[in-house]
């Protein structure tokens, strides 16, 4: 690997990073983390990720994600981050801090690419939808392998509420949840996005991938048959992983 091509990920509770290798779709370095600044402002996480870039010996070009809407590299809302980040110009901020070329993307599409480059979604045309089920529910939706940015449909109104209040990962934790009973809750949902999108594929990422034997008997009771359901495959180190593939993809774009 020539160039160092640095992937972090921005969440509430940690920041984490690594180098890439964008070819092989892994880290080629030790996963350095930090905990989030409190109040997590833009400022005080930019000092953070230095911090961590610093351990990693400095990088090229960097792949940022932050759990908001980004467009056109301003952050136009703010999860489980302060509320200062509304209206920042992220790639500005960090660019100017970091001293590097930088991209940023929304967390759950940042996974996404890395689902569809090297995971389950690896060369699958048509309609894909990631579903991370987790704190919330994240969402990333490619067509014909190009991603549709920030779609956040976790967030639509299902059963009187917020989708996610309803059968996020931590919804099952917090109620105490059979994993049957939590499965048929996710099933509905996925009925639901079959209904507005006609996936051919819908992946489901976050901790609870790792148990998709648990509860995929259910959700499978709930869904139309018609969509093929599988668990993700790139897990923990997705959000790094797509951040820093995105990086370079949006650069050879920006170029071509």
């Amino acid at each position: 690997m020539n160039e160092r091509i640095v992937g972090v990920d921005i969440g509430g509770t940690g920041c984490k990073a690594a180098l890439v290798d964008t070819e092989a779709g892994e880290l080629a370095s030790d996963r350095q983390r930090f905990d989030t600044p409190q109040p997590a402002t833009p400022e005080s996480v930019a000092d953070t990720v230095a911090e961590l870039l610093d351990l990693l010996g400095g990088a090229d070009l960097i792949g940022l994600t932050v759990p908001a809407v980004v467009r056109r590299g301003v952050v136009r809302t703010a999860a489980n981050i302060d509320e200062s980040w509304i209206g920042t110009d992220a790639v500005t901020l960090f660019a100017s801090r970091l001293g590097t070329e930088c991209h940023v993307m929304n967390d759950a599409d940042a996974a996404g690419v890395a689902e569809m480059r090297f995971g389950a979604g690896r060369g699958r045309d048509g309609v894909v939808l990631i579903v991370t089920l987790g704190t919330g529910i994240g969402t990333a939706l490619f067509t014909d392998g190009v991603l549709v940015p920030n779609t956040e449909l976790g967030h639509i109104e299902f059963r009187g509420g917020d989708a996610e209040a309803y059968a996020a990962g931590s919804v099952r934790e917090r109620e105490d949840l059979p994993w049957h009973h939590w499965g048929h809750r996710v099933g509905r949902y996925l009925r639901e996005m079959e209904k507005l999108l006609s996936p051919e594929l819908i992946i489901l990422g976050g901790g609870v991938s790792k148990k998709f034997e648990k509860y995929s008997e259910a959700v499978l009771e709930k869904t139309s048959g018609e969509t093929e359901i599988v668990p993700a495959q790139a897990l923990n180190q997705a959000g790094i992983v797509g951040a820093a593939h995105a990086a370079l993809e949006a650069r050879t774009r920006s170029k071509a």
